[in-house]
């Protein structure tokens, strides 16, 4: 966590944010752009992430994304909330049809197995992903779908 979470931690929970989604993605592209892959916005904001990149289901195209992603002992977790909206993320889709992929997290990329966190599980990896992220308690309000988490295991 950086000083600038506790901002960050405000502006993620105001409801109308999610309209502006395609803008928040632009600017960190931008920002990733400029700085050759360096930073990103959640950086600036002191979260932690990584960029995820798995093929398309469709295409088969690799498809990057940068996500808050917590880590969760030798693991990490993500969670498929776009800002509580009424549809998933398209990575969502795209992951649990690959089952695996890529993370890049501070300049290191590394092979990834994908489990989605099923029921028995959720509570306890929830809990941790909102010591992190207190705004997915406000993103499950919003919506009437569950959002699904995964674990996302590290492969040699």
């Amino acid at each position: 966590m950086g000083p600038l979470t506790p901002v960050a931690i405000r502006v993620g929970a105001i409801p109308w944010l999610p309209r502006f989604l395609p803008q928040i993605v632009w600017l960190d592209r931008l920002i990733q752009k400029a700085s050759r892959g360096r930073i990103t916005l959640l950086d600036i904001a002191g979260l932690p992430n990584a960029m995820l990149t798995v093929a398309g289901r469709k295409t088969g195209r690799p498809r990057s994304t940068p996500l808050l992603c917590v880590p969760y002992g030798a693991n990490y977790l993500i969670a498929g909330s776009y800002f509580g909206g009424p549809k998933e993320p398209l990575w969502v889709g795209n992951l649990e049809a690959a089952g695996e992929g890529s993370l890049r997290i501070d300049g290191r990329t590394m092979p990834i197995s994908a489990h989605l966190v099923g029921p028995g599980e959720r509570a306890k990896v929830w809990a941790h992903l909102l010591e992190t992220w207190p705004n997915f308690a406000r993103y499950e309000q919003r919506t009437d779908r569950e959002i699904k988490v995964f674990e996302l295991i590290p492969r040699a």
